[in-house]
Parts: C-alpha cells; structure tokens; sequence
C-alpha cells in the first residue's frame, strides 16, 4: 500500500511503525474471510481490510477520528483472526491499538460511552472495586430483562448478564507470596494472578497454582504485580495501561534479581499476549525498554509452560468429550495451538474440534459490555456450533471466553487447567459435581 507521510509525521515513531504495517498490506482481502464482524454485517469497513484504509486516511491526513472511523474501530474485535491468514504479515493488532489512541485523544465520545468506558477501565484493573460491581450486577440481575428492553439501557443489560449469580469465594493462594513445589523442585515462576481472575474465578487460580506445586514449581505472587494493562489498552487509554505494565514489570524484576524467575505464567491468553507484547509497547522507552524485553521473552502461556516439563501421568481416568475452544488471544495472539490439545489427549480427555474454530466467541475483553448485539450474535454462533458436537464439557484457555460461552449454554465451561488440575490429583470441579 502507498502511504503519503511528512517527514515530520514519520519524526514520531508510533507513526513511522503504523507507516512501516501500512506498506505491507496489498489489497488482497483473505482477512475478510475470517473477521467475525465482516462475515455478520457484510460491510468492507467492518472488515481488516476497510478499517485499513480508514485509519491510513485518518493518520495520514493527521486529523482527528470521525463518527465514521470510530463506530467501525469500535467495531473490531481484536480477535486477530486477520493476522493468521495475512500472507503479508500485516501487524494489524499494532495499528488498531495506534487508532485506537489517536481516537481517545481526538474524539469526544457521547457523555453515557465516556462514563461506561472510565468505569469499566477503573473497576476491572482493581479487585476491591471490581467486587464492588459484582455486587452490583448481583443486585441489578432481576432488572436484566427491563434493562435490554431499552437501546438506550442495553450495555447495562450485558453488564447484568455477564456477573455471576453469586459473589465469589476468595481463593485460597492470596499474594503477594511464595507457594512451594512438591518434592523435589524444577522451576521458580511468577504467576499473573491479575485483576479480574482472581475475583470472578477463584476455582482457576487455585487450581493454577496446585497444578504447578503438583509438577515441582515454586509459585510466586508478587508483590506488586496485578493487571497486565490490556483492558485499558484496548479502549486506547495508554497512559493506565502503561503505568500498570510498568508496576508488573518492576514486580517481576525484583523477583528475577533476588531468586530468579524461570518464566512468567499466564493462565489468561488475553493477558498473556498483552504481556508477550510489553518488549514492543516500551521499545522507545530508555528506562523500560530492556525490562520489558526481558519479561516479555520470559512469558508463556500455562499449557505451553506445562508442555515444556511434561505432564504427570493421569489419577483420574475422565471417560468425556471434550469441545476445546481455542480462544482468539492463544490462537491468533500468540500463535498457541497443539500444547491445549496435547494436554487435554495426555490427561486422558478426548477432543472435539469446534467447527469455525478460529472465529471469535464475541468475548474480546470488554467487547461483550461495549458492543452487546455483535457480541451475543457471535456466541450463538459459536454456541450452535458446539451443542452440535454434544460434548460433556466446554474447554477453554481464556477467563473471557468462558464467561461469555456459560451465558448461551447449559454445557459445563472450563479453563483447561481446571480439567487438568483434576486429572493428576486435584478435586474434581464444581461444574461437574
């Protein structure tokens, strides 16, 4: 693609890096194939593609976003299924992340999206004030129905819907802290316990952290640490999304300089391509651009982590099918795909392939409170999808994706690590009780 940048524009290096994807990209298309938002609404500006040429135009010309370009980057979902089939390597996510900056700091959204956005940018990041608004949508569910009646209600609808019918336990491995493998030790890690996760599934996190003990891993929680910074990030708000990377960075720096750190676990795919990404968000910066370097090359998924030590031989002998959901941050985000698989097969569970698999549940982070409709539409579609193999349970890398899955379905959903925790020797859990 031709691009029409000033030399002074190509001076600020954020513009030289969206200068450098734009070139990439030729016209061809295959990325309409697979956005979720282009095979629902058939408009070229609703695919990669369209929203391409949107903000070139906007960058370019270096004016502020219109309604136009905001309504259609609000759109995308940042499932990047876009960038798994580009045969140009278009790096997509870099540019609507750069849009979606440029939008927040030129555009003056409709008062009731700016306060929806500052509070769920404010409440998720923070695990009092997000169970705070646990309770909220406890007390709001019996109005959920009253409330989609109303366009004008229908995110405080998806908001409802999505918490919980009861406010959880707290887990039982609580940082900041130390949890000891069992036997003889293999490795010392960092766990992102971060912002949401904990609250909202206490069940994952403690089955993390047994899982690991259980394989000779030391555990720490640092102190410290906490949201990754991705929510934030993906509503363009870059000054909270920085600074809670940089406190993670300096948790898990302090760490690597007293005992050490083999890795970094993630056991939310989201969060762990925010993390992977932190080498490219501070390669300007002179005082974080090697820390996070370090970080981010120190970062693995749970299942790649595990797949790397091997997992112990099966207690239980689970007899279930098993539909894996191979959520869009793993799969596209960070290019994850047999380790899940290979766990689940090791574990003694027998897979079920999920026909449009690599299409995105509508989850996306805060997408399902931001953009209800799409959402919801895309996890009918990915339900329907499902049901039809009549698997005995749901299993899923990604907190998001499965708090969106049990809103459309009956069938038990899980995180992976739960299903595994399980099979070598942990409770079984509650969903399957």
């Amino acid at each position: 693609m031709q691009t029409h940048f000033s030399i002074q524009q190509l001076a600020d290096p954020a513009i030289a890096e969206a200068n450098d994807i734009l070139r990439k990209c030729v016209h061809c298309g295959f990325c309409t194939a697979t956005c979720p938002t282009y095979l629902l609404l058939g408009d070229e500006l609703d695919s990669p593609r369209g929203r391409i040429y949107l903000i070139k135009d906007m960058l370019e010309n270096d004016r502020p976003a219109t309604l136009e370009v905001v309504k259609h980057v609000d759109r995308c979902l940042s499932c990047l299924s876009c960038m798994s089939t580009c045969p140009a390597s278009v790096n997509y996510m870099h540019l609507v992340d750069h849009a979606r900056t440029h939008i927040e700091e030129t555009y003056k959204r409709p008062l009731a999206d700016r306060a929806l956005r500052a509070l769920l940018a404010k409440m998720l990041p923070n695990p009092r004030l997000f169970r705070l608004g646990l309770l909220g949508g406890l007390l709001g569910k019996p109005f959920g129905p009253l409330f989609g009646a109303f366009a004008a209600t229908r995110r405080l609808a998806a908001l409802v819907r999505l918490a919980p019918l009861r406010l959880p336990r707290r887990p039982e491995f609580e940082g900041p802290g130390n949890f000891p493998a069992e036997g003889m030790q293999k490795k010392r890690v960092a766990l992102l316990s971060g912002c949401a996760q904990p609250v909202l599934a206490p069940n994952l996190h403690d089955a993390t952290i047994r899982l690991l003990q259980r394989h000779g891993v030391e555990v720490v929680l640092a102190k410290g640490e906490g949201c990754c910074g991705g929510l934030p990030h993906h509503m363009g708000k870059e000054g909270e999304s920085h600074a809670l990377a940089k406190r993670n960075i300096d948790a898990w720096m302090r760490e690597i300089e007293g005992n050490g750190l083999d890795a970094v676990i993630v056991n939310a795919s989201g969060c762990g391509t925010t993390l992977k990404d932190y080498g490219f968000v501070f390669r300007n910066d002179p005082v974080y651009k090697e820390k996070a370097a370090r970080i981010s090359g120190l970062t693995l998924d749970i299942t790649e982590f595990l797949s790397s030590i091997g997992l112990k031989a099966p207690v239980h002998a689970p007899d279930m099918n098993v539909a894996y959901h191979s959520a869009c941050s793993l799969q596209h985000g960070q290019q994850v795909h047999e380790p899940p698989r290979t766990l689940l097969r090791d574990a003694g569970f027998r897979i079920r392939e999920i026909p449009e698999g690599h299409i995105c549940c509508g989850s996306a982070g805060t997408y399902n409170m931001l953009q209800p409709e799409l959402s919801e539409a895309l996890r009918d579609r990915k339900i329907s999808n499902i049901e039809g193999l009549e698997p005995d349970v749901i299993a899923a890398g990604n907190l998001g994706c499965i708090t969106q899955l049990a809103t459309g379905t009956d069938i038990p959903v899980l995180h992976i690590v739960e299903l595994l925790d399980w099979a070598t020797g942990g409770p079984k859990p509650d969903q399957l009780a």
